[in-house]
């Protein structure tokens, strides 16, 4: 049991142990990012995976010379489209059927519909804002799945969303993870860099959602 409780611990706040990790693994460590961040982004059941932390962790370390940055960045971008296009994929094989044959008391045909309109209007800004939203992030492509948003619009905006997110994430880590006020202040400089990227596209979001019809 306190093998187990180790390695969950680990993989839960495998942000705080990189370092230890790149030491251990080397070469391997690109691998076990890229099924992270795909896990985290393409699994519906698996939004407690570390994300935002774990990706500027990620550049910090990679600017120490532990890691290539320009293999990192490439590999974390497939894994965020990617980890996206089989969470929307498993919501549009899975999820009307769900809805149609009532198998879950509290998942209406009208919940359907609404995600549905909810998507066609607004999902383009929605995929791409949820990929700073921990949380929202892996259910905002299972959602666009279930209420059938095209999947070219989506998988357009999931490429962008995905690319900036890793870019934001990696590159501020590596320009910016290293500096002492930062490695004191982690989690403030995480939640300051979420607000950050979120804030143009949440606002432009808002506007257009209150524009008079």
């Amino acid at each position: 049991m306190e093998l187990v409780a180790s390695l969950v611990d680990l993989l839960l706040h495998l942000d705080e142990h990189l370092t230890a990790v790149v030491q251990n693994y080397s070469a391997w460590t690109y691998i076990i990012l890229f099924l992270i961040i795909f896990c985290e982004t393409g699994l519906v059941v698996t939004p407690i995976l570390p994300g935002d932390s774990l990706l500027f962790a990620a550049g910090a370390v990679a600017a120490g010379g532990a890691l290539e940055v320009g293999w990192l960045f490439g590999m974390l971008c497939v894994a965020a489209v990617a980890g996206d296009t089989v969470n929307y994929w498993i919501g549009h094989l899975v999820g009307p059927q769900v809805f149609q044959k009532g198998r879950v008391r509290f998942l209406k045909q009208e919940y359907l519909d609404y995600t549905h309109r909810f998507f066609e209007t607004y999902g383009g800004m929605t995929i791409v804002v949820a990929r700073f939203v921990p949380i929202v992030r892996t259910l905002a492509p299972f959602l666009a799945g279930v209420g059938s948003m095209t999947y070219w619009r989506f998988v357009s905006y999931n490429i962008f969303g995905g690319i900036a997110w890793i870019a934001i994430f990696v590159f501020g880590g590596y320009f910016f993870g290293n500096l002492p006020l930062v490695k004191e202040n982690f989690s403030l400089v995480i939640l300051a860099l979420v607000v950050i990227s979120v804030l143009p596209s949440a606002i432009a979001f808002f506007r257009r959602r209150h524009q008079p019809s």
